[in-house]
This record gives structure tokens, sequence and C-alpha cells, in this order.
């Protein structure tokens, strides 16, 4: 088994990109596209029914067809692979429900963790599969396969799949489906392979370890979703726990820049945290303010000709701060921590955190002096973005 393999379908699909599932020879002998459910689009949709051109299904995990009350398609199913077919369902926002933008509108909808049964017309476009508890080491199926991936990816266990014909409409097997997989740099798995991952170490919860730095003294969670927790004592969710989102830059984390404050802010963060005895630095992974590396240095390079940091993203079709904090209000509510003492300086951090019903008790500023290099982009960053800091204007 090779688990870069594995894990770099994961991080695809993650990412919002389609890969080829494939079973074994002496089962159906089939590849399906498969996409997580909550990262699906329109145009990945239509890709799917322009490419593939089989049905389009949503495989979901057994407790989310509960929760929508779901029912069999039939009490008596006699496929012959045992395919768990619920009720097809199209979502209330849709109209034909057949169009792309529709099945888009429908399988994000069933995705989403607040769904309910009332939300979507019966019968419908689109056909929810109903996988086993244990995924694919009960049943060798595309169903269970796309479910699993959607839970290693740290995502809502519901994804959606359609199988992959040839051009003369015949079932494309093993030597069309490679091909199909290079055409279009999809990742291609096979279900067998995605067995014996879910029973390696590699595909086990991380563990919590035991971080000492030179600011302190922490333990560090990873999480599925690929942000991580740095936490500081016993944390006690029933007080007003100290608190610091930060966004990861590597620039000024790793490198020590001076175009921003970043780095300082996290060390600083660190002692605070420290001193206080306890609290959680929530480490995201919305690089350059959500644009990315590469994106950021493309602004780091306007910046050098004028721009400033606003401009500059604006300049590369971006709005100036792409960042959200969902995934952190989720880990916060997932560590049970609803009241904090917020350590920022920005006040969308703050109504972001509190649409999120996480209660700010206490703002806590985080103000580094600038030096030479980083003072425009800090006026910039009170004038434009409203920072709270105390600069000259």
């Amino acid at each position: 088994m090779d688990v870069k393999k594995i894990q770099a379908t994961i991080k695809h699909l993650q990412e919002g990109g389609l890969a080829i599932v494939m079973d074994d020879a002496d089962r159906e002998a089939e590849g399906d596209l498969v996409g997580l459910a909550s990262e699906a689009t329109p145009e990945k949709v239509n890709f799917m029914t322009k490419y593939a051109r089989g049905l389009m299904c949503v495989p979901m995990a057994p407790e989310v067809a509960e929760r929508l009350k779901l029912p069999q398609m039939t009490t008596d199913n006699s496929d012959p692979f045992g395919t768990a077919f619920a009720i097809s369902v199209d979502h209330h926002s849709t109209t034909t429900g057949i169009s792309a933008f529709d099945r888009w509108r429908t399988i994000t909808h069933l995705a989403a963790p607040t769904a309910k049964n009332e939300d979507f017309y019966k019968p419908g476009h689109i056909f929810p599969l109903v996988a086993k508890k244990n995924g694919v080491l009960e049943r060798d199926g595309h169903t269970e396969a796309a479910v699993d991936l959607a839970r290693l990816a740290g995502v809502e266990p519901v994804a959606y799949i359609c199988e992959i014909l040839k051009d003369n409409g015949e079932m494309a097997r093993s030597v069309e489906l490679h091909e199909k997989a290079a055409e279009f740099g999809l990742p291609i798995i096979t279900i067998k392979e995605l067995q014996e991952y879910r029973q390696s170490l590699a595909s086990k919860p991380v563990e919590e370890v035991h971080l000492p730095s030179q600011y302190g003294d922490f333990r560090l969670r990873w999480f599925d979703d690929n942000n991580l927790a740095l936490i500081k004592g016993d944390i006690d969710p029933t007080t007003p726990v100290m608190v610091r989102l930060h966004s990861e830059c590597f620039t000024g984390d790793v490198l020590g820049s001076l175009r921003c404050d970043c780095g300082p802010q996290l060390h600083e963060a660190m002692r605070r945290i420290e001193k206080n005895g306890s609290g959680i630095i929530i480490y995201l992974r919305q690089e350059g303010r959500g644009i990315g590396l590469a994106n950021k240095l493309r602004a780091y390079h306007l910046q050098e000709h004028g721009y400033d940091t606003v401009e500059a993203n604006e300049k590369l079709g971006f709005a100036p701060d792409e960042r959200q904090y969902d995934q952190a209000i989720a880990i916060l509510h997932q560590l049970g921590i609803t009241k904090i003492n917020l350590l920022t300086n920005n006040p969308d951090k703050i109504a972001q955190l509190q649409l999120g019903d996480i209660e700010i008790n206490e703002r806590i500023p985080l103000e580094i002096a600038p030096n030479n290099y980083d003072e425009n982009y800090l006026i910039t960053k009170k004038n434009k973005f409203h920072h709270l800091l105390n600069l000259e204007a």
C-alpha cells in the first residue's frame, strides 16, 4: 500500500478536486468519479455529468441518512451488490432539479450539518446511498469508499459520485480509467488500497504531543482539517479561556520577515498564554490572509511597486481579506469552549466568532511595535481593516 498516494488523494479531495476510485475486477470492475459533497461546485458537478456520464449519487454515513429521515427506496432490495439506495431528493432551492447548478445545490445541502428532511422534495434527481457503518472494512463498494474518504478528509461524511463510461457507452475498465486519470490529472486509487490504508497506523487519529518551546511549554494537537491547536495547561470551559487565532504566515512565523507583525504576534501570544498558565492558540492554515503563499509573494511584488497590502490583493483579483474563521469556531466548540478572552486587534475576528456562538468576554490587545519595514503595512491595517492599533495615521 502506498500511504503517500492515499493521503495525496485525500488532500486533493479536501481542496475540492475529484478522484477516481476503482473496485476489484471480480466485483463490478468499475470506476467512479468521487468528490466531497461539502466541497462540490457547479463546475465539478458539470464535469462529472460530461466526462463520467453515469448516475450521480450521494453516498452518506448512516447517521446522516437517519438524521435526514431518508427511507430506503425499496424494502425489498434485490440489487446483487446490496447498494442501499434511499429515496431520491431535490433541495427546495432548486427549480427543475436536473441542471448542474440545481444538483450542486442539492448535494451541498445534503452535506450541511443543519439540513433536515423538510428541506428536500421527494422524489428528486439526486440519489442518496447509505453506507455501511464500518465503511470499506464492512462492504467493498464505492458508496463506502466515498464516505470513508470524506471521514478521512475531516468533513461531513457525505460525498458525490458518478460511474465512468467509455465514449461508446460501455463501462470504463482499468485501462480506460487510468487513461482518463492521466488526461485530466486526477488521482486514482482502488478500494483495496483504501481498505489497507484504513487498517494501517497512518489512518489512525493523530495523538496530541508535548511541545516544549522557547516561548513556553505546550501540547500540540492536529485536527483533520489540517489546522492545529497549541494548548497550555488545563482548560476549564466553564470560565473564559485565553485564546489566540493565528493565521499561518510562513515568511513571518518561520523566516522572521520584518514585512509584517505575524511572527512576533505569534511568539508574544505564546509568552502571554504561558504566563497565564492556560490557554489555546489555534493555528489556521490560511496563508497570506487566505490567498496562499504564491499569491502572497505576488502581492509582495506589487507592494514593492507602490501598492499597499489591500490594493495588491485587489489587483490580483482577491478580496482584501479572504480569511474565514468557521474552522476555528468548530475547533472551539469541539473543545467545549464557548466563552473566551481573545488576543486580537482585529474586529472582524470578534464579529465572526460571535456569529459562531462564541462569547467574547474580553478583548486583549496584541500590539507589536512597528519597524522600518512594516510601519506602512500596520497603518494600512488600522485605516483600511480598522484594526485596533495605537499608531499615527
